[in-house]
């Protein structure tokens, strides 16, 4: 039995009666703009305006680093953190994590690809993330303590994919998530230089309207020849997917199995479809705990390796995967 193809991404997430094309795509759709939404999931101004939620993550990977970036705009107030992870001290030595301003310090375009543009800025400190329209992206980071300069190569990465969907308890979702992206650039860091050449990014782009309370459990890893997006939560299996050798593959429902009260444990995480089955081996974190009144956030990334296997049908051999590195997450938002 081979693997189910998807089809080639849509030209909108909605069509012209405002419905929305639900569904597993491949390739980064050019925009995600909701302003046409139709019944049954369409809602008041008001609602729209507090539930919207945009973000930009991007990872970026080196035998030696491990760099995590996000842009977070929620609509009602904004946030943004980047951190450097040591792989070989198993610590970080470099980290940023800033509030901002509502409709002042954050800015995450509708576009997750060509003409892609986020940016924060606040005392001082920025982070800039852009695509170009001839398909260059650029990584910007100056956070004092540290910086960073990132170029990805998208020309040689795999297709991405594209899920959009509905969410319980919100509206709707989509989500644009790369394959492996060679990396070049540099790192400066508690008077340190880490160079990215040879290394491998990854970007995460989301927007949609999503429950006022909202959780998942997540994992990404990615060399240019394997990699994967797993979600188990908020957005069900829709942005399940694994990469082999430049195919991407759907995958099914996510099964995350390890102790919430102790997250460096092992995570053993599956796919019900029988597709991969992989170790997760913590060397280090990033964690926040915020409590605003208002709002809440409980949020931790331990960076490690994943080792197991993949295959890209149930009919088809084992691939095994050893030292792949990535993340995973554990994360509560009310919001």
């Amino acid at each position: 039995m081979s693997a189910v193809s998807l089809l080639p991404v849509p030209a909108h997430v909605l069509d012209a009666a405002g419905q929305v094309a639900f569904g597993k795509y491949t390739g980064a759709i050019a925009e995600i703009d909701w302003l046409a939404l139709g019944a049954p999931y369409q809602r008041s101004r008001w609602w729209r305006r507090t539930h919207h939620k945009r973000w930009q993550y991007l990872a970026l990977a080196t035998e030696e680093i491990f760099c995590g970036v996000a842009i977070v705009d929620v609509g009602w107030t904004n946030t943004a953190f980047a951190y450097v992870f040591d792989r070989k001290q198993k610590q970080l030595i470099g980290r940023f994590s800033q509030d901002g301003l509502p409709g002042m310090t954050a800015h995450v375009n509708n576009r997750p690809s060509h003409g892609a543009a986020s940016h924060f800025q606040c005392l001082g400190k920025r982070i800039d993330f852009s695509i170009s329209t001839d398909g260059e992206a650029i990584l910007d980071v100056d956070c004092h303590k540290f910086s960073l300069h990132a170029a990805f190569c998208l020309r040689e990465a795999a297709p991405s994919l594209t899920a959009i969907g509905p969410v319980e308890g919100g509206s709707v979702h989509a989500t644009v998530k790369s394959s492996g992206i060679p990396l070049q650039g540099v790192v400066d860091v508690a008077g340190r230089q880490f160079l990215l050449d040879g290394g491998i990014g990854s970007s995460d782009y989301s927007n949609g309207f999503l429950a006022r309370e909202t959780a998942w459990r997540w994992a990404s890893a990615h060399q240019l020849e394997i990699g994967f997006n797993l979600q188990a939560g908020y957005f069900g299996e829709s942005e399940n997917a694994l990469w082999l050798d430049g195919e991407l593959i759907a995958l099914g429902a996510a099964r995350f199995e390890f102790d919430p009260a102790c997250p460096m444990g092992i995570w053993h995480i599956t796919t019900d479809d029988g597709l991969l089955d992989v170790y997760f081996q913590p060397e280090g974190c990033r964690q926040e705990n915020k409590n605003l009144l208002i709002a809440a956030s409980r949020y931790i990334q331990p960076i490690g390796t994943f080792r197991g296997w993949v295959r890209a049908h149930v009919d088809a051999p084992a691939r095994a995967i050893a030292d792949l590195v990535g993340v995973t997450e554990d994360h509560y938002s009310r919001w």
